[in-house]
């Protein structure tokens, strides 16, 4: 009696079926948590954005304005001197901090100033963030900065 099992066209195309199933599966799994976990658009129409970007990043330079920011398990740190080295004090500074990759941690930051630096209480978890920065001079300019912070376990 012979028992052994052969192998036929349909076998071999339902291995390939499977096989390429499993990889559609996969890709439009990952093509929907891309899509659906970005936070979106930095800007709502990028043709005006870069008509005004140059005039405002001269006026920015301008100002002479530098900034930094540091961040820790218990808050955020920021920085903000103006050309002489003196710290700016503005009443329209804001900050907002959130992930890169999703906007489920992102949060205003309330910042008060201390030691010659604006601080932020609040908990942050390991990983890299993303603090966008804006702040109005007295003669309306407006100034903006970004900075990527990465959080590690030992900070």
């Amino acid at each position: 009696m012979n028992t052994e099992k052969k192998l036929t066209g349909w076998h071999v195309f339902a291995g390939f079926a499977a096989a390429f199933g499993i990889i559609i599966v996969v890709n439009f799994t990952m093509a929907y948590k891309s899509v659906s976990t970005f936070p979106g658009f930095e800007v709502r129409n990028s043709y005006v954005a870069s008509q005004k970007f140059e005039a405002e990043r001269d006026a920015m330079q301008a100002l002479g304005w530098t900034s930094d920011a540091q961040l820790a398990a218990d808050g955020v740190s920021i920085e903000l001197r103006d050309k002489s080295g003196a710290t700016v004090i503005s009443d329209t500074i804001e900050a907002k901090i959130g992930r890169a990759t999703h906007t489920g941690d992102d949060r205003d930051l309330v910042l008060s100033l201390k030691d010659d630096r604006y601080v932020a209480d609040g908990e942050f978890g390991t990983g890299t963030w993303t603090l966008f920065l804006t702040a109005t001079a007295e003669d309306g300019t407006l100034y903006r900065q970004r900075f990527a912070l990465v959080l590690n376990e030992e900070s």
